[in-house]
């Protein structure tokens, strides 16, 4: 299953990613800046399961399902820059630059700023094509 949606994803002229896709490959980049530490919290997660079922109006039940095939797609996925590059070949800005602040909020979910975990925000940022200004702001309305 994942397989095929990584070719699609990585392929040299990928095609926008249905919503159901994009909502995978979004949450699994949130896996991905969780456990850029090594230490994958359950307050990272339980804030990721948040994110995902206020932004995706999902039910529990599809709410873990996509979290569970999320940190599946996430260990398997190439390396941070394909994989991020590829989303931001296939999903619209302000749906990036919304998956930015999501990542703010798991960044900041343990109260403490690893700087692993900023150095592959920063990187991921830019790498979605979002501006640092943008990104900043993003984080501004996390801590507010």
């Amino acid at each position: 299953m994942f397989a095929d949606f990584l070719k699609r994803l990585t392929d040299p002229a990928p095609a926008p990613l249905p919503d159901t896709d994009a909502r995978l490959a979004l949450t699994a980049l949130l896996v991905r800046v969780a456990r850029s530490d090594n230490e994958y919290s359950p307050a990272e997660r339980s804030r990721i399961q948040s994110i995902i079922s206020n932004r995706y109006a999902l039910d529990d039940a599809a709410r873990d399902a996509l979290l569970a095939d999320a940190e599946t797609l996430e260990a398997e996925a190439p390396d941070t820059v394909r994989f991020t590059r590829s989303i931001k070949d296939t999903v619209a800005y302000d749906d990036r630059l919304a998956v930015v602040e999501a990542l703010w909020e798991v960044v900041l979910a343990d109260g403490a700023r690893a700087k692993e975990e900023d150095a592959l925000l920063r990187l991921v940022a830019n790498l979605l094509g979002v501006t640092d200004m943008d990104s900043a702001q993003a984080r501004k309305r996390v801590e507010g």
